[in-house]
């Protein structure tokens, strides 16, 4: 009896925990958006960089705080020889030489200040550099995220169009196997031929066929966008309707400054732009010498030999490095040529955001109208079914006519489910190619 209470135990664990790993899920497409902009590891690795730029940042601009050093010295000192020079004369005739002082031991004591003064404008401009690169990875990020949400936006439409055609399949089945169970009774007394028979079976299981591989595309895009966002391993997302049927309402309209001053990928580039002038700037300033305040303080006692107090020093320090005359032209020279690629993968990115623009447009433009159409074609396609199968059933059409006609039917109506899931897809990308696809969503940026 224990035995059988703990695998009934077990049995109902079991079975609770895979009801919750089977856990179905209704997902807005705000909810999907947000989750891949914020969970995902892309959007971690993007939100990463910008940190890590920023402290890059910070340790430059260290560069301009003067610096201060301290250092201390103990030694012990064996078999040392000192003599001093200080006040020293010879003895007088008769009298006797001064024993030499035992010295065994040294403490040296030093502080020392530096604070930069003029560097050729190095260090100024290092820290604009950075701050421009900083700039230029935050956009970076954001362009990121923007196409996390248009990954997200791909897949909850993908999903939801194959979750309609096992929908729109099943019932299509069930026609299909209502058929078979007609035809076989009618084979039976001889009123069709076996191979009128044969044919529905055959369509029927065609029907099968597709219905487990549409049950197979569900499970595939449902697990890349369980895994995107982040959600627990076996999850099932149900996207929401309202999204589909709202993009039959919603109208998108984009010109080509609104995507050139919007795109942040476009964005990162003109700050990397600007970093790379000032990288130049950096170079030429190699031509130029350093300048720095200089102070100390020293302190040493040489046991039993010498003591030095208060030895405090200050000064200006200059430095330059007379190679930098040869040398530098060739860093100068760099610096321009990263600073030209930088401005022609601005122009190339320029016309391309133009030809996505233009292309995103034309294929928004391209999906309402095939709407239209597959909306008439559905009406079409039942009129047509409706009639063939007036027309077989008083003997006026055979079974090709039929099981044609119903074919028509189910491809009608997955074409206008996959018609409307288009149009939303189509507006969102023309959202995307100007850079506005998470802010029409109103998503709290996580920087």
């Amino acid at each position: 009896m224990k035995t059988n209470s703990l695998l009934l135990g077990m049995l109902l664990i079991l079975g609770f925990a895979e009801s919750r790993a089977q856990e179905k899920k209704p997902l807005t497409l705000t909810e999907a958006i947000s989750l891949a902009t914020t969970q995902s590891n892309q959007a971690t690795l993007a939100d990463t960089k910008i940190a890590t730029s920023k402290y890059e940042t910070q340790t430059i601009k260290n560069s301009r705080y003067p610096s201060l050093k301290l250092s201390g010295q103990f030694q012990r000192l064996t078999g040392a020889e000192v003599t001093s020079k200080l006040g020293s004369s010879e003895p007088a005739d008769g009298e006797p030489a001064a024993a030499s002082p035992k010295v065994d031991q040294l403490i040296l004591g030093q502080a020392s200040l530096s604070v930069p003064v003029f560097s050729g404008f190095k260090i100024t401009n290092s820290i604009k550099a950075s701050e421009n690169r900083y700039q230029a990875e935050v956009f970076n990020a954001k362009n990121t995220k923007e196409q996390l949400a248009m990954n997200a936006v791909i897949l909850y439409v993908n999903l939801y169009k194959a979750q309609q055609s096992v929908s729109l399949i099943q019932e299509n089945l069930k026609s299909a196997q209502q058929r078979v169970k007609d035809f076989t009774a009618m084979e039976e007394n001889g009123l069709i031929a076996r191979n009128d028979l044969l044919k529905s079976q055959l369509q029927s299981s065609n029907i099968e066929l597709s219905l487990e591989d549409a049950k197979k595309k569900v499970s595939t895009i449902n697990y890349q966008l369980v895994n995107l966002l982040k959600l627990n391993e076996g999850t099932q997302i149900i996207p929401e309707e309202s999204v589909f049927a709202n993009s039959l309402a919603q109208r998108a309209s984009v010109t080509e400054s609104d995507a050139l001053s919007g795109r942040s990928d476009l964005e990162s580039l003109k700050w990397l732009q600007k970093a790379s002038e000032l990288d130049i700037k950096k170079a030429e300033g190699n031509y130029y010498p350093s300048v720095n305040l200089l102070g100390g303080y020293a302190a040493l006692n040489l046991k039993n030999a010498l003591e030095v107090k208060n030895a405090m020093n200050f000064g200006v320090g200059v430095s330059y490095d007379l190679s930098s005359i040869f040398k530098n032209g060739k860093d100068v020279k760099l610096a321009r040529s990263i600073a030209s690629e930088t401005k022609q993968s601005a122009d190339i990115l320029t016309d391309q955001i133009k030809v996505e623009v233009q292309e995103a447009q034309e294929n928004y433009a391209l999906s309402l109208k095939q709407f239209k159409v597959y909306q008439e074609a559905v009406v079409q396609a039942d009129e047509n079914y409706r009639i063939v199968k007036d027309k077989y059933d008083n003997g006026l059409s055979d079974t090709n006519d039929l099981l044609e006609a119903d074919v028509q039917d189910l491809q009608a109506k997955l074409n206008e489910a996959f018609s409307k899931a288009d149009i939303a897809q189509s507006y969102y990308e023309l959202l995307n190619a100007s850079g506005k696809l998470t802010d029409s969503f109103n998503l709290t940026p996580k920087n």
